[in-house]
């Protein structure tokens, strides 16, 4: 392994919630404000060649993309707020259930955002999303994925059962769907 060489997986952001005209150009635009950006990818149906509303923004300093990351996310484009987050080419991790927080009975004015905002006191979010509906309207429910087991049991004992705009919510272990289907 050479310790110089550029480590490009970590210099690497998912971005999601795109507004399906978004082109890599408006990409580029926006994230070079943070530092050189590598290359850009929005992820397009194979057929058709739309958008699949998410692409990949690679930087050549993990700094750079650290930058883009605390201080681009949640912002506009086209009338959108995008989310951001690290790139997790290794699926084992997400698959792991590691740290992987669900909440329901949420108020449906709860965004990605101030779900964010909310959790981030109890540990770093790899992931996190409210689940929406064709027309973007919250269905009151939504995931947050913790970098540790420690920060998701955290906020599991500190939020589940509070109130959260005016709703009582429930905070768990998020299960996969085989896992709840078995019990």
């Amino acid at each position: 392994m050479n310790p110089t060489a550029p480590s490009y997986p970590m210099a690497s952001l998912y971005v999601g919630d795109l507004h399906p005209d978004v082109t890599e150009a408006m990409l580029f635009e926006k994230f070079s404000t943070a530092g050189p950006v590598l290359s850009i990818r929005v992820c397009r149906d194979m057929i058709s060649r739309r958008s699949l509303g998410y692409a990949y923004v690679n930087f050549q300093q993990s700094s750079d993309a650290e930058r883009a990351l605390d201080t681009m996310n949640f912002d506009c484009i086209k009338g959108r707020p995008i989310r951001i987050m690290w790139s997790q080419r290794d699926p084992s991790l997400r698959k792991s259930g590691v740290g992987n927080v669900f909440i329901k009975n949420m108020d449906k004015s709860i965004d990605n955002k101030s779900l964010h905002d909310t959790f981030s006191a109890f540990g770093d979010i790899l992931s996190c999303k409210v689940v929406t509906d064709e027309q973007a309207h919250s269905r009151g429910y939504g995931y947050v994925h913790y970098e540790s087991d420690e920060a998701a049991q955290d906020a599991i004992d500190k939020v589940n059962g509070m109130l959260l705009n005016g709703k009582k919510v429930y905070v768990g272990r998020h299960l996969p769907k085989r896992e709840r289907d078995s019990k």
